[in-house]
């Protein structure tokens, strides 16, 4: 990572005292640590659990738990996958028709990249759910776990994510009792090492 604010520093400080450099240098650094988006909820500090759901701004520091669930990481996650017997709920957002489009636009869903063999299920991980998706997201969760709310269930989405939090804590509440959050998602599946693979929705 190129450190550009760091060595515009360390070029114009020739009339600091050592005090005032130092200061300037741990500043700087500061700064460049948190701009990185996997470091940065760390030096921030612990994001707090809600008492309900994350309803706005879904794209922003996570907490580091969930209260009933088991958080996982990149490790945990190909650990899973190679035992086999856990489902794995990707819960990213499907992208809307935007409205108005000019008469005869074709428009065609953005291709979503996720961890194979993975669910697609879009838009289950919203605070608050129409009955439409609360009822989708409901059948489809007890269809692909052949109703068995003991079967391991890890829902993800991508790194700072709320959705997949969100998502996570419904099924809790629904009443499956092994819930695990894979809170960094695709974005550290990748840099683990592993591709993400094209999936559609879960009809």
């Amino acid at each position: 990572m190129r450190l550009g604010c760091v060595t515009a520093v360390s070029v114009t400080t020739g009339a600091f005292s050592t005090s005032a450099r130092t200061r300037a240098w741990i500043a700087a650094a500061v700064f460049v640590l948190l701009s990185t988006p996997h470091i940065s909820a760390a030096i921030a500090g612990d994001v707090p659990e809600l008492e309900g759901y994350r309803t706005d701004d879904y794209r922003a520091p996570v907490p580091l738990t969930l209260k009933g669930a088991r958080t996982i990481d990149a490790d945990d996650a190909e650990k899973i996958v190679r035992e086999g017997r856990a489902l794995f709920v990707d819960v990213y957002p499907r992208a809307k028709k935007p409205p108005n489009l000019p008469k005869g636009t074709i428009w065609r869903d953005p291709t979503h990249m996720s961890m194979k063999g993975a669910h697609w299920l879009p838009n289950v991980g919203y605070g608050v759910l129409s009955d439409e998706f609360e009822d989708y997201f409901k059948t489809r969760l007890a269809t692909l776990t052949e109703n068995d709310p003991a079967r391991p269930v890890v829902f993800f989405c991508q790194r700072n994510c709320w959705m997949s939090w969100n998502a996570a804590k419904r099924a809790l509440e629904w009443g499956y009792t092994d819930v695990l959050w894979f809170s960094e998602g695709t974005d550290a599946w990748q840099e683990h090492g592993f591709d993400l693979v094209k999936v559609e929705p879960v009809p």
